[in-house]
């Protein structure tokens, strides 16, 4: 045979990534299939974290089981909270009182920039981009001194009540918010110019980890991994909750679904999400932050299934009431369960290197997946 017609073959190599490893975002293991550097095949390997949060659900008065969401997508507490009071709303038929309704659209959209905002400082420090995993974690810091105000807590608030917010917000926030508001847009600026705009960044991002809008649907991928393929769906938009009918903003999309339009898309849903946040802020009115309800509640008995646009995509909450004080069952569909689903898919052929890329683009949390 001619030297110049020669290949090269290797054996196929299994290597283990995680639960250790920092890039796997937490407890998830990949079992890989490589060929060189190359990816096979990727087996999920998950439940290192599994707490069966469903089956305490059952064992919690309705009221009890809060605090037990702020830990599902732990930094994500609020739209947590926010998913499942909802949930219990709608299964009793209660009505929220306005200010309330206007404090949860604050606090979720903080939460949500709160999130995104981990999403930009672990993606760069995944790259080995140390300073920009500096500068979102410095911005999150003041979001977290707002959900401190409010909650006493910074990470698992559980601050939403079913039938509006445990409290008032105390009249120091409104400053602290206003500030944070009026800075926002420099900070984001900031993340574009130290991070969106790199070089290094975009060559190991761009045509990296595609998932075209087909496939995103075919595996249930939701949230901004869907919107980066091209996809505008939204529920704000598309089956408001709560009173998001009320607000006006634009869905951010991408165009080539790959790792970079995942990273952009949720810059541009931040400076949505401030504009939102403004508005509720100029509109809010007086009164109360709770509906009266029984110490005790008893939902009659039913079914029902509400969700939400949480920061990871559609989070769900199915809820049957037997008319006892306890949930009967609990199921919760945690958007980053299923969009791990389509990782598989999304990095075979490519090389290890973009499979550490890949993973980091589409934004999960083990305590959603594992629950």
């Amino acid at each position: 045979m001619p030297e110049s017609t020669k290949e090269l073959y290797t054996e196929e190599i299994t290597l283990n990534m995680g639960p250790q490893h920092p890039s796997t975002h937490g407890v998830y293991r990949g079992i890989l299939t490589m060929d060189g550097e190359y990816v096979v095949g990727v087996e999920n390997v998950i439940g290192y974290l599994h707490r069966g949060l469903e089956k305490i659900a059952e064992n919690r008065t309705y009221t009890q089981f809060i605090p037990y969401t702020d830990r599902l997508d732990y930094l994500s507490a609020m739209l947590n909270n926010l998913g499942y009071v909802q949930a219990v709303e709608k299964l009793m038929g209660i009505e929220v009182p306005e200010r309330a309704e206007y404090l949860r659209i604050i606090m979720a959209e903080l939460q949500r920039m709160a999130s995104h905002m981990v999403f930009v400082a672990s993606f760069a420090l995944d790259l080995s981009g140390w300073t920009g995993w500096m500068y979102p974690f410095r911005d999150r810091e003041r979001i977290l001194d707002l959900f401190e105000m409010a909650s006493g807590s910074r990470l698992t608030t559980s601050y939403l009540r079913i039938g509006g917010v445990a409290e008032d917000v105390p009249e120091e926030f409104w400053p602290a918010l206003k500030a944070l508001l009026a800075d926002l847009p420099r900070c984001f600026e900031e993340y574009d110019g130290l991070i969106t705009g790199n070089e290094i960044f975009q060559a190991r991002t761009k045509g990296i980890g595609i998932l075209d809008v087909a496939t995103a649907l075919a595996y249930g991928v939701t949230g901004p991994n869907l919107r980066a393929a091209g996809l505008a769906f939204d529920l704000r938009k598309a089956r408001p909750y709560g009173i998001y009918s009320r607000f006006d903003f634009e869905i951010p999309t991408g165009q080539n679904g790959d790792s970079f339009d995942r990273f952009v898309v949720r810059i541009q849903e931040m400076r949505q999400s401030l504009r939102i946040i403004e508005q509720a802020v100029r509109e809010i009115p007086a009164g109360p932050v709770r509906a009266k309800l029984p110490k005790v509640l008893r939902p009659p008995k039913g079914e029902v299934y509400h969700q939400i646009e949480g920061s990871k995509g559609i989070l769900g909450f199915y809820l049957v009431s037997d008319g006892s004080t306890r949930p009967y069952r609990l199921h919760i569909r945690g958007p980053s369960f299923v969009n791990l689903g389509a990782f598989p898919l999304m990095v075979k052929g490519g090389t290890i290197q973009d499979l550490v890329s890949t993973l980091a683009s589409i934004d999960i949390v083990l305590g959603e997946v594992d629950r």
